[in-house]
């Protein structure tokens, strides 16, 4: 027996799938899909959150922005760009110091996207009936779980 995908609530072998209490032989079924389903309020959230995380990180360099413009606005009716560049260059180098510190939100709106923005639902067909094994908002997930679901259905019918 070959195990394809196992995790806490889905196990893929080259002799059943098990999802959600249900269990499927792999020698009865005889077609397997996909679709979308409806949009739970997860997911809404998700892309909410999404948009708000962009926003948050595309306002700081718009603010340094216009104050650079300000300063060197400033400093052109002063005539003092002394000061206008030792305080750009301060600025310059306390925003490199924060450039580490953007990995934790970067890699939340990386993650974000791998989880995706739709509902999927894995459906197959054994015994003449449609039957939907899995529902889930995780597109990451989903993808592992259909290609090995795949898999096991395309072994199985090489050796029959």
């Amino acid at each position: 027996m070959a195990l394809y995908y196992r995790d806490d609530a889905v196990q893929v072998t080259s002799e059943s799938i098990q999802a959600g209490g249900h269990a499927v032989r792999i020698a009865d079924v005889t077609y397997v899909w996909h679709a979308r389903g409806r949009t739970t309020l997860a997911v809404r959230g998700r892309v909410l959150g999404r948009g708000v995380l962009v926003l948050l990180l595309s306002l700081p360099p718009l603010v340094a922005l216009v104050c650079v413009v300000s300063l060197a606005w400033s400093a052109q009716d002063r005539g003092n760009w002394a000061l206008a560049l030792l305080v750009l260059a301060a600025c310059a180098v306390g925003a490199l110091a924060l450039v580490p510190f953007l990995e934790v939100p970067l890699g939340w709106l990386d993650r974000s996207y791998e989880r995706g923005s739709r509902v999927h639902e894995l459906w197959v067909q054994h015994h003449g009936r449609e039957e939907m094994l899995l529902r889930t908002p995780d597109a990451l997930r989903f993808g592992q779980i259909y290609r090995a679901v795949q898999r096991a259905v395309e072994q199985h019918g090489e050796y029959r």
